[in-house]
């Protein structure tokens, strides 16, 4: 009898240690949306080489605002959401411009905190301290 409910439990554990593996999206700006993210993949900063800054440019999220998603052609669970107007940076462009990884400070928090204005040695993942994901293409304006 004992060995019959040691599975379960045992069962129950894993599954609960294995949602650990992943951050929640921000409780602040984005809502609860059903479904897992089929993957994730962080934005890399410095793919133009260590003359240039981190990231390209600063652009404004278009009239209407946009979802941030965990990796370019992940459309199950939206990271965030940005108000139009938003600035965020743009760090890195994928499937021919369909998709931009960005970077992007929290509500009421300095953007140059993010550090990615100063250029980095190498490519590299951003790892904060501010936040990032991947919008659809034509969902900013360039230089905003």
């Amino acid at each position: 009898m004992k060995h019959r409910l040691f599975l379960p439990i045992a069962t129950l554990l894993f599954a609960s240690l294995a949602g650990c593996s992943q951050p929640a999206p921000p409780a602040d700006n984005a809502p609860a949306v059903a479904g897992e993210p089929l993957a994730t993949r962080a934005v890399m900063i410095g793919t133009e080489g260590p003359s240039l800054p981190a990231c390209s440019s600063i652009s404004r999220v278009r009239e209407g605002g946009t979802d941030v998603y965990w990796a370019p052609n992940e459309l199950r669970a939206v990271k965030a959401k940005l108000a139009g107007g938003a600035n965020v940076s743009l760090c890195e462009a994928a499937e021919n411009d369909a998709w931009f990884g960005i970077v992007f400070a929290a509500p009421g928090t300095d953007p140059d905190m993010c550090g990615v204005g100063r250029s980095v040695q190498s490519a590299r993942e951003y790892q904060g301290p501010c936040r990032w994901g991947w919008i659809k293409g034509g969902t900013v304006q360039l230089g905003g």
